[in-house]
């Protein structure tokens, strides 16, 4: 597995991932926006040509903030996701961020765990943040 600058070229790959993933997924516009940031950051996980995985994530001044993460549900539980994680925060702390916060569906037991894993912790609930269907999400913040 290696983990690549997101490009034009991935979206495909990343959009059908997207789809599989997200009750409310990004439009390929959304993408193609926080490409085009200086701010932001975009990486995929790619095996053999075929993309695994991705993770966005926006920064202002000395925060950031996931945006997006998702793995191809066949390759998950396989280390994709940690090895995304990994980069953002070496990213984050070669760009001096003091932390990177980031929502979850309240019932993303898995997801919830897994951040938890990686150093994350709540310091939040947002009420009725999610649509489709309608569900709180659990802000969690992990500092440098």
């Amino acid at each position: 597995m290696k983990i690549l600058k997101m490009t034009k070229e991935h979206l495909d790959s990343v959009l059908k991932i997207e789809q599989n993933s997200f009750t409310h997924p990004w439009s390929k516009e959304s993408f193609l926006s926080e490409l085009e940031k200086d701010s932001s950051f975009a990486f995929v996980v790619e095996e053999n040509d075929d993309v695994l995985g991705y993770a966005l994530m926006s920064t202002v001044l000395d925060e950031g903030s996931l945006l997006d993460i998702a793995v191809d549900s066949a390759h998950r539980r396989k280390g994709v996701a940690n090895l995304l994680f990994s980069h953002l925060c070496e990213k984050a702390k070669e760009k001096n961020l003091s932390f990177i916060t980031l929502e979850v569906r309240a019932s993303n037991e898995n997801a919830i765990a897994f951040y938890k894993k990686s150093g994350f912790e709540t310091v939040a609930l947002r009420k009725n943040y999610y649509t489709k269907p309608q569900e709180d999400a659990i802000l969690m913040t992990k500092y440098f």
